[in-house]
């Protein structure tokens, strides 16, 4: 029997409410036509006015679920989304080196959209130094690129010299997202700069709308979707926009703050 279907793996905390982590993840690659694994990280329980408890999982959980996916399946793409501490990101790192799953795209949750730091300094230390140098693509958000860039985002010109710094930190290719935390923009640019030099901005439509959980989570694994079944990192980050865009834009009328995008709008069955 053969195991060609495409496969990847999300490497990535449990959300109860759907809307973000590993569910934002497996939805995403169904919508994206790959077989989806999943490699738990943390469990959290929340819902849409916001998150209330969390537990990790310990390195030795983590490790068995790297150790039995390898075994078993041909993992061409993955990505990790939130590791919450030092232990975790360990695990995680350790594991990657050990076993080849192909392209791996790191959503480096530091910070939210809104500005609010998420791991401690040693955690965050370990991100950097273990991790981020594994990195095919990193996609990390605009106040994720000034804490990993030591830039000030206001400057000129601020995504392209933070992506050459992010660079130098040994991620491969570099996607900065663009700033969608004021109502009165009318777009939303991100910047990207290859691994050969190349770069090029994607611009597209700022969604005015609380709709909108899981947005990092769902372009990060876009882009391992893409890359899973063969594109190139320049094409998977451009079909990834244009799914993202299409999940935010037709809005799904659940839960009552702020709630999930739309998995099915950007779904290309």
């Amino acid at each position: 029997m053969s195991n060609e279907f495409p496969q990847v793996v999300t490497i990535a905390g449990h959300d109860s409410d759907g809307s973000a982590g590993m569910p934002a993840d497996l939805l995403t690659f169904f919508a994206n036509q790959v077989y989806g694994a999943g490699i738990m990280t943390a469990c959290v329980s929340g819902n849409s006015y916001g998150i209330h408890a969390a537990v990790n999982m310990t390195p030795a959980f983590i490790s068995q679920q790297f150790k039995d996916l390898a075994a078993d399946f041909n993992i061409r793409a993955a990505k990790t989304g939130m590791l919450a501490d030092q232990k975790v990101i360990l695990a995680v790192a350790d594991n990657l080196e050990k076993y080849d799953f192909g392209s791996l795209v790191i959503d480096p949750v530091i910070i939210t959209k809104h500005g609010d730091l998420l791991l401690e300094s040693d955690a965050y230390q370990t991100l950097v130094e273990r991790l981020i140098p594994l990195a095919t693509v990193l996609t990390p958000n605009y106040f994720e690129a000034e804490k990993l860039s030591g830039l000030d985002g206001n400057e000129p010109s601020f995504q392209a010299h933070a992506a050459q710094k992010l660079q130098a930190l040994g991620a491969k290719n570099v996607m900065i997202k663009g700033r969608h935390d004021h109502d009165s923009q009318t777009k939303v640019t991100d910047y990207i700069l290859l691994a050969d030099g190349r770069h090029f901005t994607l611009s597209g439509p700022y969604f005015a709308t609380d709709r909108k959980n899981g947005t990092g989570d769902t372009l990060s694994a876009a882009i391992t979707a893409e890359l899973g079944k063969g594109a190139t990192v320049e094409q998977a980050i451009r079909s990834a926009k244009i799914y993202v865009d299409r999940c935010i834009e037709n809005e799904l009328a659940v839960a009552h703050k702020f709630g999930p995008i739309n998995h099915w709008a950007g779904s290309n069955l």
